[in-house]
Formats: structure tokens, C-alpha cells, sequence
């Protein structure tokens, strides 16, 4: 089995995460991060169907192994990045199958009245690969700065998301079955567009429990576990959470890759009054 493919496709919740993970270069310590005051921008606050202190437990299988690591998904908090109140999204997974192992996490700063992406940070080491880049998104001008190489260039989108924040705006959409949903909204042109079909209800039980779940296969432009050539489908409640209690992909060389929900902890949404 090649190692570096299943450390990458352990990555599951990045929604183009596994093709980057996959680029070159050598590792820059990171800089750190600006310094943030109060909020500049007044707090106008988009409905979600989440809010700090959200978390959500998962075990991570593989056929034939079993489960091989644990993973969460949780909104730590509420930061303002360059005045812009934003939630702090943060996804961790550690595990691995024999020598492979995995210790990832990705964490993504969401703009709680725009539903963009303003922060974006990347800590992975994968077996014998490590990767450490934080990224600002400046989506009014169409601009982002890449904080530990001092690099900037030009954003996809004016609304830009990353891996995680791609996957907490799935949860605010209606998810119609029979609908596609799609977007030119990853912060790098060559993950665009992501495509989100809406294919059935069904009822699944996991360690968490039994919900009602609505099937969407994700695709994305390249490859890796949402590719186009994967079978991936994610369930998310049927019910306004929208929370993601289960996954199961079909991979090459792996076979099947699941997460299954173990835990969840509400979170307390945010009104119009928050921060002020």
C-alpha cells in the first residue's frame, strides 16, 4: 500500500484538501499571525444552523482494518480577523494504519454576516510529510496573503471558501433532493467549481444514534476523495442542524473510508446583538 495515499485520503473532511496536500516546497516556519482589535464592521449576522461551541465527535474506518483514528469538527469560538467578526472553525484527525500515521489539523476563521472565509490554517504531518500555512483572505479586494511566506495573490472569488468553511456553508444551503448545487466559491481556481448533488433520504445509524439524513455526493475539479472519478457521500440530519453524522467513500487502493458520528455538542447561535 502506498502510505503517503492513505495518510492523504485520511484527510477527510477537506474538500480539495488531498490534491494540495500533494504539492511541493519546503517548510517555512509560521509567522505569526496579526494582531486583531475589535470588531470595525458592525455585527449583522447570517442565519446558520450552528454556533460556538459546537462539537462533533467521529471515528475514522477503513475496510479491511477497522477504525484506524478519531475526529472532530467544532466551532471554537468567535475571533475578529482584520475587524471582520468571524467563527472559529477547527478540524482535527489523528490516527493512521500501520506505519501511516496522522495527525491533521485544519482551521478556518468564517465571517458570521458575509458567510465567507477570512483565515484559513493548515497544520498537517503525515508520516514522513509535514505542512504547516496560514492563509488571509481580503475577498473585497479580491486578494490574499499567505502569512508564513509573506507571499500574497489573487483570490478565485470575492467570496472565498476553504476546506472547512466549504463544508459549514453545505449546512446552511436547503439540500433538495433531486437538486445540484454548484459553486465557483474555493479560494483557488483549480477546486472550482464544487459540485453538491442531492441524491436521497435515507435513515442511518451510527454510534451517536439513528437520524434521518439527507445523501449528497460531493465533486470537485481534481483529484483525490471528492474527485471525479471517487464514489463519495456525505449525510447530513435531515433537519435544520444539517449536522454530518456519517461519510463513506469508495477509494482506489483503500477500498472503503468511513467517519461515523460519536458525539455532538449543541453550540449557541449568535444573534444580531452578539459582539456588540
Amino acid at each position: 500500500m502506498n502510505t503517503r495515499v492513505t495518510a492523504t485520503l485520511l484527510l477527510l473532511l477537506g474538500l480539495a484538501g488531498s490534491a494540495r496536500a500533494q504539492e511541493a516546497g519546503p517548510i517555512v516556519p509560521p509567522a505569526p499571525l496579526p494582531q486583531d482589535g475589535p470588531s470595525a464592521v458592525p455585527m449583522a449576522v447570517a442565519p446558520v444552523p450552528f454556533g460556538p461551541g459546537e462539537r462533533l465527535g467521529y471515528k475514522v474506518s477503513v475496510s479491511p482494518f477497522g477504525q484506524v483514528g478519531r475526529g472532530s469538527m467544532e466551532v471554537v469560538g468567535l475571533d475578529t480577523i482584520r475587524g471582520f467578526p468571524a467563527y472559529h472553525l477547527r478540524f482535527n484527525l489523528k490516527g493512521g494504519i500501520l506505519f501511516a500515521k496522522v495527525d491533521d489539523r485544519l482551521q478556518s476563521w468564517f465571517d458570521v454576516s458575509r458567510l465567507v472565509s477570512r483565515r484559513f490554517k493548515q497544520d498537517q504531518k503525515e508520516i514522513n510529510y509535514e505542512r504547516h500555512r496560514t492563509y488571509d483572505f481580503l475577498p473585497e479586494e479580491r486578494r490574499w496573503i499567505r502569512l508564513d511566506r509573506n507571499e500574497t495573490g489573487e483570490l478565485a472569488t470575492d467570496q472565498p471558501l476553504d476546506d472547512v468553511s466549504f463544508l459549514y456553508f453545505a449546512r446552511t444551503l436547503p439540500l433538495e433532493v433531486g437538486r445540484t448545487y454548484t459553486f465557483d466559491r474555493y479560494f483557488k481556481q483549480d477546486g472550482n467549481p464544487v459540485v453538491l448533488k442531492v441524491v436521497r433520504k435515507e435513515t442511518v445509524t451510527v454510534p451517536a444514534g439513528t437520524f434521518r439524513t439527507i445523501v449528497v455526493q460531493p465533486i470537485i475539479q481534481t483529484r483525490g476523495l471528492f474527485g471525479k472519478g471517487g464514489k463519495a457521500e456525505v449525510y447530513f440530519t435531515d433537519d435544520e442542524r444539517r449536522l454530518l453524522v456519517q461519510m463513506k467513500s469508495d477509494v482506489p487502493v483503500l477500498g472503503s473510508l468511513n467517519l461515523y458520528l460519536q458525539s455532538y455538542t449543541p453550540g449557541e447561535r449568535l444573534s444580531s446583538a452578539a459582539g456588540s
